[in-house]
């Protein structure tokens, strides 16, 4: 009788401590899905500081481009809003319409032989450009970390803990398929 309590008491220690490991990958997980999100937070936030300055830039010498020029400005404000909102399907809808609004901008530029030297423009376009490779490597990161959460919240056993612990799953940062389309460059000059 005793070596039958011992035997349960020691499988009730084991299944609890397999338990705290589960509760505890599903933690880290979880963290690192918002570790992930913050360092496309931050770069988003540098991006939404350079553009106004962009515009600035762009607007002494594109005269006659100002619907190209707004554009980006109120694609900007789409993603700044979607980023506070954390509505993740939004910022990616919003992204993609800032991504095709800056490559419709700089192609267009390539008009503006004068702007095209303005060493304001070129550090701006640079930076921008720098800001959008680290964007797209960061969604990346934050993309595989999603799913690892996604995938182990709906593994067993960790499903039982999961839904225990009420632990949600997190939405991937998709862009839109307007923002994979190259621009349409005679559509721009003709």
């Amino acid at each position: 009788m005793l070596v039958m309590l011992a035997i349960l008491a020691a499988g009730l220690i084991i299944l609890f401590v397999y338990g705290v490991v589960i509760y505890n990958r599903l933690v880290a997980l979880k963290h690192a899905v918002s570790q992930a999100w913050s360092n496309i937070d931050v770069l988003l936030k540098q991006r939404h500081d350079e553009l106004p300055k962009l515009v600035e830039v762009c607007k002494r010498y594109m005269k006659f481009e100002q619907d190209t020029l707004e554009k980006v400005m109120r694609a900007r404000s789409s993603v700044f809003q979607a980023r506070h909102q954390g509505d993740i399907d939004r910022l990616g809808q919003a992204e993609g319409q800032l991504r095709q609004g800056l490559m419709n901008l700089f192609a267009v530029a390539e008009s503006y032989p004068e702007l095209k030297a303005d060493r304001s423009f070129r550090h701006l376009e640079s930076r921008i450009t720098e800001l959008e490779n680290g964007i797209a490597d960061r969604r990346e990161f934050y993309n595989a970390a999603v799913n690892a959460n996604n995938v182990r919240i709906e593994q067993f056993p960790d499903v039982i803990l999961a839904r225990w612990f009420n632990f949600q799953p997190f939405r991937l940062l998709e862009f839109s398929a307007e923002e994979k389309r190259d621009v349409d460059l005679p559509r721009l000059f003709g």
